[in-house]
């Protein structure tokens, strides 16, 4: 269970996203401090899964924010993602990189974090945890491996890297 309310989670993944920088990210015993994140924000955004509407694949980015969405990239890697906003705006945060683990299925890896975890809410499982951490300054740039999104989307600088990472 987070410290966080959840009214954090309700906002957009654009606001939520560079705040959960510092936060240390627990799971069963292990900790990360989380140094990367992206925002994914809804149907109108060429690089969210939700862009081509509700899939089974999709269903879990129009949950309430503070949901976890995992998912299995190139049928290999678990990413883990923070839903954010409102249910049925289908809203998310990767969580791209934490100390220790350079990138999304490195950091999934490194904390047993796998398909099990997808659905979870963050505001109450015992699974899963974000703690406060402190806050820190970060720089902005265009999200990673997006090939397949309109072109101002994947220019869009919404991914956010902790100082001096």
């Amino acid at each position: 269970m987070t410290d966080l309310p959840a009214a954090f989670f309700l906002q957009d993944a654009i606001h939520v996203a560079p705040r959960l920088l510092g936060y240390r990210l627990l799971v069963d015993g292990r900790e990360l401090t989380i140094t990367q994140t992206e925002a994914y924000c809804g149907e109108s955004d060429t690089a969210c899964h939700a862009h081509h509407g509700r899939t089974k694949r999709t269903e879990m980015l129009y949950r309430r924010g503070g949901h976890v969405y995992v998912y299995l990239c190139y049928g290999i890697h678990s990413l883990l993602n923070i839903i954010t906003g409102p249910e049925d705006d289908p809203q998310g945060v990767l969580i791209r990189c934490c100390e220790g683990a350079e990138g999304p299925g490195k950091l999934t890896r490194a904390l047993g974090i796998d398909l099990s975890f997808n659905g979870l809410d963050i505001l109450t499982t015992e699974r899963i945890d974000l703690c406060k951490g402190p806050s820190c300054a970060y720089d902005m740039a265009p999200r990673v491996g997006i090939g397949y999104a309109s072109p101002e989307d994947q220019l869009r600088p919404w991914r956010f890297i902790r100082k001096g990472e």
